[in-house]
């Protein structure tokens, strides 16, 4: 249990996080669409509140509307299949002093509500603002240089050799996932918890590397969404500049790509299941909670130097399971979120576990579950191999 004080102070840290990123954005760059399958930037600018007045001023107290056509306009995001882009211009959408007067005002009205909210909505508006913070970071990524305001970069590094891999044995047993009510806060798909008997099997001390993948593309693989090559040298699409490719960092790539991968080394990704085995009590690698805004090497930990289990099972970058996204038992929609979790049930998602450098530390629960389309390339997610 959380007190209104401390639910409060969380969501006014929550709106520091995002509004440090809209401010990385110029102002004239506000409408451009850095991912063509997502919505322009100022949908994402007015969503965050108008979610919140929905949920809180709308669905938990009933007040009426001071500007409904902005609550719908902002309400939902989009996740189109391949082929059906958005078409909109940005003409079509309010201006930047209309989009600011409504967040100013909803956030008046929803601090002056709080104290009257339950808990669990409290949560649900502080962790969702949270997933922005972090889905808005590909968005940013993706905008060209020139239309962001980024930290000064020193020099580049000379790229470290990558690390010798290990496969480390996991012996059979049960692996406990999702969580029950009494244990906290959490999203209808982590409910409720369950266990799964897991076979004997091996996995990878670290995750995959860029060094690693480098061969694979030497092979004849398509080289991923975050490389380029220029001059026969490989670079590494940095959130705010490039860097020749550091072959000791996780390689960020799609789920077919991952999976590629894998049967061309002769392994396979792990299951959901098999991720919680390995975890035990999971070292990080210090790169989450918005400490930093690209990879670190796949060795770097905040945790005991001589672990000898796998590392970075939280941090540093989401790692694909071979998991199709599916209902735990019990599965149950928040009747305020009904489009939460259920829609992606569509066997075309598959469960990512972890967490990235943008990942807030609340979400590094182990009961909390990530998802994508396979072919999505602009998140930050790696991946490492099993084998049985």
């Amino acid at each position: 249990m959380r007190t209104q004080t401390q639910l409060a102070s969380a969501l006014a840290e929550a709106r520091e996080q995002t509004d440090d990123l809209f401010r990385l954005v110029r102002p004239t760059s506000l409408y451009e669409r850095p991912i063509p399958e997502r919505h322009r930037i100022v949908f994402y600018l007015g969503h965050l509140e108008a979610f919140d007045w929905n949920l809180i001023g709308r669905y938990a107290l009933d007040i009426r509307s001071f500007q409904p056509e902005f609550d719908r306009l902002f309400a939902f995001g989009i996740d189109p299949p391949p082929g059906q882009l958005p078409a909109d211009q940005p003409s079509d959408w309010p201006s930047l002093a209309e989009v600011e007067r409504y967040n100013l005002r909803t956030r008046d009205e929803i601090d002056d509500l709080l104290s009257e909210v339950p808990e669990q909505l409290c949560h649900v508006a502080i962790e969702h603002r949270l997933m922005h913070a972090e889905t808005f970071a590909y968005i940013l990524h993706n905008l060209a240089y020139e239309q962001k305001v980024g930290p000064q970069t020193g020099p580049s590094a000379t790229p470290a050799a990558r690390p010798v891999q290990q496969m480390i044995e996991i012996p059979e047993g049960a692996a406990r996932l999702g969580r029950d009510p009494a244990e906290g806060f959490g999203w209808d798909n982590e409910f409720y918890a369950h266990t799964v008997e897991v076979p004997a099997f091996s996995i990878a001390r670290y995750k995959v590397t860029n060094g690693d993948y480098l061969e694979f593309v030497h092979a004849g693989a398509d080289a991923p969404f975050f490389w380029v090559e220029r001059d026969g040298r490989w670079f590494c699409r940095g959130m705010f500049s490039e860097t020749p490719l550091p072959l000791d960092c996780p390689v960020y790539v799609t789920h077919r790509e991952a999976e590629a991968y894998a049967k061309w080394r002769g392994a396979k990704l792990p299951t959901e299941p098999q991720f919680h085995r390995a975890t035990g009590d999971p070292p990080v690698s210090g790169n989450f909670d918005f400490r930093h805004w690209d990879p670190i090497p796949v060795n770097a930990s905040d945790g005991d130097s001589g672990a000898t289990g796998p590392q970075q099972m939280y941090g540093n970058g989401w790692e694909w399971t071979s998991s199709v996204f599916a209902p735990f038992p019990g599965f149950e929609p928040f009747p305020f979120y009904t489009n939460y979790s259920a829609p992606f049930f569509d066997g075309d998602h598959y469960v990512l576990k972890g967490a990235s450098p943008r990942t807030a530390a609340c979400f590094l629960r182990p009961s909390f579950r990530n998802w994508f389309r396979p072919e999505y390339p602009y998140l930050y997610a790696t991946f490492r191999l099993v084998e049985f």
